[in-house]
């Protein structure tokens, strides 16, 4: 059995999993269009590490959503792992984004009537996983993340940092290739802040997978392997 940290990814290291072309996303508000996202695009690759960055209400939690196959675009193209994915049905996308992505909220919304344990197993018991061999991966996770020892824990007996430790655990019980974090210690004192994105960085690096992630903080951005931006509505 492949140890809990390794990726059952096939893709390549440098390979492209995500490429985005001319994407635009139009809102009708009072009667009138809303022009959130104009057009651009980038791609990301396996291992890579990407801050999108640019000023509130640009559409960069717009553009996440878009990704992340949670809203569709009005235009462009995205491919996932080599597949567009414009022209799926409902059944197609979600299958997608639960195989190939994990995502990491600003806040972590758990189930507050759920352990931490069984918080994390849910992806995997929505896959088709057995609940054994479910369990045992989600307190894999935990312990990867730290937080083992809150297992049997409901969120509210717990920290801010160790519910978005929890959060991040339940990204990965997929196994995702592409890890997708909008303001991921936004809600996070700075040293509980500095604690989560460590460890979100340490477990992409060490999964091989690739992560997108929102954030307004210029420090975190730096380290990166590269930014992308929002400027007038275009992916730059």
């Amino acid at each position: 059995m492949p140890s809990i940290l390794n990726s059952l990814s096939r893709v390549k290291r440098g390979d492209i999993v995500m490429s985005v072309r001319d994407i635009t996303k139009t809102f009708i508000e009072g009667g009138q269009p809303l022009n959130i996202l104009r057009g651009g695009g980038f791609d990301l690759h396996r291992g890579e590490i990407i801050a999108l960055v640019g000023p509130s209400g640009s559409g960069k939690s717009t553009l996440l959503q878009c990704v992340g196959l949670l809203d569709k675009p009005t235009g462009g193209s995205i491919i996932i792992g080599g597949t567009p994915v414009q022209k799926m049905n409902e059944d197609e996308r979600t299958a997608l984004r639960r195989n190939k992505l994990g995502f990491v909220y600003q806040r972590h919304n758990l189930l507050s009537d759920f352990t931490a344990l069984e918080n994390v197993m849910m992806p995997c018991l929505a896959a088709g996983v057995d609940d054994g061999a479910a369990r045992a991966r989600a307190f894999g996770l935990l312990r990867a993340a730290n937080v083992a020892h809150r297992a049997n824990h409901l969120p509210g007996q717990m920290s801010g940092g160790e519910q978005q430790r929890t959060a991040v655990a339940r990204a990965l019980a997929n196994s995702p290739e592409i890890l997708l974090a909008d303001e991921p210690t936004g809600s996070l004192d700075p040293n509980h802040a500095e604690s989560v994105f460590n460890l979100l960085v340490d477990l992409v690096r060490r999964n091989r997978m690739a992560m997108l992630f929102v954030t307004h903080d210029m420090n975190l951005a730096a380290r990166a392997d590269r930014k992308i931006t929002i400027h007038d509505g275009i992916v730059k």
